[in-house]
């Protein structure tokens, strides 16, 4: 089956700050804000919600392909995809911006300051995907360029190929109109339980309402698992036991590429989520959304141990 995952490529750069952002930001001050933060270096990881799906369907033996927008100094990342076997043609370079980053500051009670640089996701990613056969495509739009976010969900209903929609992020920049939009035909919206209650605030519509306009709703709940909302019946699927969390940054982006990995095997809804949910135990264990790995063997270990053979 053709995976296409739609999404923003992001450099993360990490920069730890030795110390305590309360000792330096006062309260009565803060009208007039200057502060200066010195960093023990920088730590660069390749993130952004394509590239996080992209990478975890990769680890599950996928080959999905990317349409997003990078830029100038995208190399690093390219040489990494290309490591992984990911086919390159989705993704539309812009020369005269940096590839999307995040600035992340943390500090030694993990509280952090984030500036983000949309560069190359500004622009539409403008891939023709109308060569895809219908009956073997299976497509995400996870949060990236608002206009590529509005825009495939109406060439993927008119092509009939079954799409996921994942505002996520994106929520607060879409209009409810143009999200509503996107959801009615869906074939599934994925979202976390506050996410959700945002969609519902934007567009006014009700849960149950919701679920009328997509064949699937569902909903994760972090450690308690998922929700799987389908022709009037719903499903808990519990989380995957994990050893130690250490960061649950990307393990949304995981549970949704072994969502998908599951979908494409043909497994029933359940099991997709469980396979998510293995996979989002992976990578809570490691900081960084790309710096996990499993082998088939490993995978399957893990499946096992929480919800029994992997037939």
């Amino acid at each position: 089956m053709h995976i296409l995952v739609c999404g923003s490529l992001a450099f993360d750069r990490i920069m730890p700050f030795p110390g305590r952002f309360s000792d330096h930001i006062l309260p009565d001050k803060i009208h007039i804000l200057n502060v200066c933060f010195l960093v023990n270096g920088v730590d660069e990881k390749f993130g952004g919600t394509a590239g996080n799906i992209a990478y975890n369907l990769a680890l599950l033996g996928e080959k999905p392909l990317i349409v997003g927008c990078a830029g100038k100094d995208f190399g690093p990342y390219e040489t990494w995809l290309q490591d992984l076997g990911l086919p390159l043609a989705g993704i539309r370079r812009i020369p005269e911006e940096h590839t999307a980053g995040a600035y992340i500051t943390t500090d030694l009670s993990d509280n952090q300051i984030t500036g983000f640089n949309p560069g190359a996701m500004r622009h539409p990613a403008q891939f023709d995907v109308s060569g895809f056969p219908a009956g073997d495509t299976l497509a995400i739009i996870s949060p990236g360029n608002v206009s590529d976010m509005i825009e495939y969900p109406r060439v993927f209903r008119k092509l009939g190929i079954r799409y996921i929609f994942d505002p996520g992020q994106q929520i607060t920049a879409l209009s409810g109109p143009d999200m509503l939009e996107a959801i009615t035909g869906s074939y599934m919206l994925v979202t976390n339980d506050y996410e959700l209650e945002m969609v519902m605030k934007a567009t006014g519509q009700t849960r149950d309402q919701l679920k009328a306009r997509t064949s699937v709703l569902v909903t994760t709940l972090g450690e308690q698992g998922s929700v799987l909302a389908q022709d009037g019946t719903e499903v808990r699927v519990p989380a995957a036991r994990v050893p130690q969390a250490l960061d649950p940054t990307g393990a949304g982006d995981a549970y949704r590429a072994g969502l998908i990995r599951g979908l494409a095997l043909g497994r029933s809804l359940a099991e997709a989520a469980r396979l998510g949910a293995v996979c989002a135990a992976f990578a809570v264990e490691h900081r960084g959304t790309q710096e996990h790995r499993f082998s088939e063997t490993e995978f399957a270990a893990r499946y096992t141990e929480n919800f029994g053979s992997l037939a």
